[in-house]
């Protein structure tokens, strides 16, 4: 009897550090947003650059692990996770597009070469 007031004080704290833990809404929107960039650097041919593709790797992984880090009801930590991998995942698109771009002004060039050597 003399601990129950310890006992119900501990209790209280134990619910409110679950309440707040639970308050933060699932990061769905950044989820799909991350999701979203991911396939689009894939879609752009990530895959065939390497730091593209690196970056692709680690968005996919932070994805996953934001994913199980949600189901476990830990959704500020997942935020967090979808954050990075989002930043990843835009990176990835960044450095596709860089590699698709230099391609054409390649090809700009070269077709410029042959235009001044035809004069």
């Amino acid at each position: 009897m003399k601990n129950l007031p310890l006992l119900l004080s501990a209790g209280a704290l134990a619910a409110m550090v679950a309440a707040c833990g639970s308050s933060f809404p699932p990061p769905n929107d950044r989820l799909a947003n991350a999701e979203a960039a991911s396939r689009s650097a894939r879609e752009l041919g990530a895959d065939r650059n390497p730091q593209a593709a690196l970056h692709l790797k680690f968005a996919r992984e932070q994805i996953d692990h934001a994913k199980v880090l949600m189901a476990d009801g830990d959704n500020k930590r997942a935020d967090r996770v979808l954050q990075r991998a989002n930043a990843d995942a835009e990176l990835s698109v960044m450095l596709a597009k860089e590699v698709e771009a230099k391609a054409e002004a390649d090809k700009a060039q070269e077709r410029l070469t042959k235009v001044k050597a035809g004069r």
